[in-house]
């Protein structure tokens, strides 16, 4: 049995990975996972056809899950195991077909059982897209099996 790393930046990257394997729902949306740190995470996802809803611009339910997927690595990234407890969304920009969409989750505050998490959406431009906020509870175990 090999033992869990002791810094907290090696402990979050390998959280992040064990938890993106496992992620089945983030993968078919072809949520890609680009970096995790301890109450951060960075995650891609670039606007496909069928994701445009009757407008021609993506539906703003995959940019929801978007948002609440990089929540969820930021918050499972101290290997303690949260859910979503609750989240609101702005929507400021509509995104466009081919457009890149970068998602950075940040922890504002963290308490024993739960968790407090902006989310900012921009395009490949760089434009603000939407602006997530969301709580999550801690419901015990580790992430790292």
């Amino acid at each position: 049995m090999s033992t869990l790393p002791t810094d907290p930046q090696e402990l979050a990257r390998l959280a992040g990975s064990n938890m993106y394997a496992r992620d089945r729902a983030s993968q078919e949306l072809g949520i890609e996972l680009l970096e995790c740190a301890p109450g951060y995470a960075r995650m891609s996802m670039v606007v496909q056809d069928w994701m445009l809803q009757g407008h021609d611009v993506c539906h703003g339910g995959l940019m929801f899950a978007l948002a609440d997927t990089a929540m969820a690595f930021a918050s499972n990234s101290h290997n303690q195991s949260h859910l979503a407890l609750n989240a609101n969304i702005d929507f400021l920009r509509p995104a466009q077909l081919g457009e890149t969409l970068i998602a950075e989750a940040r922890e504002g505050n963290r308490t024993r059982r739960t968790g407090m998490y902006d989310v900012s959406i921009v395009n490949d431009k760089g434009q603000a897209v939407c602006h997530f906020r969301g709580r999550t509870f801690g419901v015990g175990g580790e992430v790292i099996r």
